[in-house]
């Protein structure tokens, strides 16, 4: 029989090769008039007749058929060859990787915020060879290298990059991929900017509302604003660095310092005192901004749950958007009493790695709104499920996001594909040339008026860099640019 096939596949060839020849000298014959001449290439199928395709091997077929479908890649036949890194300046010292296929198409991904690169170069070995397209299997192939806090870095840089191959190679925005968007724009919230008197930050608040557009804020209610102000708290003391500061960051090396004492372990309490004073703090911006505008707050300074409990209630007058990592976020039960306590909605998260991690909080009810870093909490996908899993338990997500455009678009596509999403963190809104790190690959504008907007077309993430502008803004410990590495 298939001997009988393969005579009748031959013949049909011979056939369709003379129907071929001859219909090519009618159209060349300068006798043929015009409308039979359209009419012959009208019916040439491009040398294939229709009865070849009836004989003809399936592999001809599909070539045939889908000789004019526009791709942009094979992506079956892609492969990962390579990863490399640039170390921007953007937080002291951000890093973009790219990951290369034998297509010559490549995905962009980021390093947590001045996280070590090494987070995702070591990963390297264990994606080469692999198709990016098959994003989720390479995702639980390294996951188990990532950690909370900036050692997920690596793996979401990765997946990251994944995503924004995958959408190149399809042809598609990374929001499709993640099952379409709700919003075609995505909202930013952004930090209010500090002055040395009211009518300074007054102009300030101004430039950042009504010139930049902002729609959201966020301030910090430190109570390291209180140093200098004699009975506003007890048992600081003995926790101030040298120049006399409660220090939320340095000295990483002592590990009995303010920096690296948790909350409960300080013994610092607020004053009555104090409480006003911070509340006056509060009352101050409430006063330019008005009520329209979300205020949320942050970086409190390292003080117990009780005292947590006791600066909420001072503060719940002035309708903040929520409380952010009152305490550490592993501590799931200190979370549920004092959102039981408390009337201002509770956030945390950005600091934890993997929708599992996440359960906990949620399953208990222990905050009001979930705070995921997508460049720590797992990439895209893993950012869409956790907020997925919040929703269903009733809870918001907000997304912290302090990185450059890279992963700042990451978490736009995320947000876009996300129903509970609330507002997004722009860390860099004074810095002149962050945007244009990046152009984007469809015209639109990176912001316009504190919103993101959605690439609805532009394939992957929907930017690419600048190369010129990042040479200029590369870190000083590394100058080097995609350089090749082991």
């Amino acid at each position: 029989m298939k001997s009988i096939l393969q005579q009748l596949i031959t013949q049909n060839r011979q056939l369709e090769k003379a129907d071929a020849d001859a219909r090519q000298q009618e159209i060349n014959n300068p006798q043929t008039k015009d409308s039979r001449r359209n009419f012959l290439k009208a019916t040439a199928l491009g040398g294939i007749s229709l009865a070849g395709f009836i004989l003809a091997p399936i592999e001809d077929t599909i070539a045939q058929s889908t000789s004019k479908v526009k791709r942009a890649s094979s992506p079956s036949e892609l492969k990962i060859t390579d990863m490399r890194y640039a170390l921007t300046n953007v937080m002291g010292g951000t890093a973009i990787i790219r990951i290369d296929t034998n297509q010559g198409i490549y995905g962009l991904g980021e390093v947590r915020d001045a996280a070590d690169v090494r987070y995702a170069l070591f990963l390297k070995s264990r994606i080469l060879g692999e198709n990016p397209c098959n994003v989720e299997l390479i995702f639980r192939k390294i996951k188990q290298f990532g950690g909370q806090s900036r050692q997920g870095g690596g793996v979401c840089a990765v997946e990251m990059a994944l995503w924004d191959l995958c959408g190149k190679a399809y042809n598609v925005p990374a929001w499709q991929l993640l099952g379409g968007r709700y919003r075609d724009r995505v909202r930013l919230y952004a930090d209010t900017p500090e002055a040395g008197s009211v009518e300074e930050q007054k102009k300030l608040i101004n430039y950042r509302v009504k010139d930049q557009g902002y729609t959201w804020l966020k301030m910090d209610v430190s109570i390291g604003e209180l140093k200098g102000k004699p009975d506003t708290l007890v048992n600081a003391k003995l926790w101030e660095n040298g120049q006399g500061n409660l220090a939320q960051w340095g000295d990483q090396n002592n590990i009995t310092s303010y920096a690296n004492t948790l909350h409960p372990f300080t013994q610092i309490q607020i004053t009555e005192k104090g409480l006003e004073e911070l509340a006056q703090i509060v009352d101050g911006t409430r006063k330019l901004i008005g009520y329209d505008i979300p205020l949320a707050t942050d970086h409190y300074g390292h003080f117990d749950m009780n005292n947590g409990i006791r600066l909420g209630k001072a503060l719940e007058k002035y309708r903040l958007a929520w409380l952010e990592d009152l305490v550490s976020w592993e501590l799931t039960s200190q979370w549920r009493t004092m959102s039981d306590a408390l009337e201002t909605p509770t956030l945390t998260g950005e600091d934890i790695y993997l929708l599992k991690n996440f359960k906990p909080l949620i399953d208990a009810k222990a905050v009001d709104i979930v705070h995921p870093d997508l460049a720590t909490s797992g990439g895209l996908l893993e950012t869409k499920k956790i907020g997925d899993y919040a929703e269903e338990n009733g809870i918001a997500m907000a997304m912290h996001q302090a990185g450059t455009p890279v992963s700042f678009m990451a978490n736009v596509h995320c947000a876009a594909a996300t129903m509970n999403f609330l507002s997004l963190e722009h860390h860099s809104v004074d810095v002149p040339w962050w945007e244009s790190l990046v152009k984007t690959t469809d015209g639109r504008q990176l912001i316009t008026k504190g919103f993101a907007n959605v690439p609805l077309t532009a394939p992957g993430l929907g930017i690419e860099l600048n190369e010129d502008v990042v040479k200029q803004h590369l870190h000083p410990r590394d100058k080097s640019y995609f350089a090749p590495n082991k």
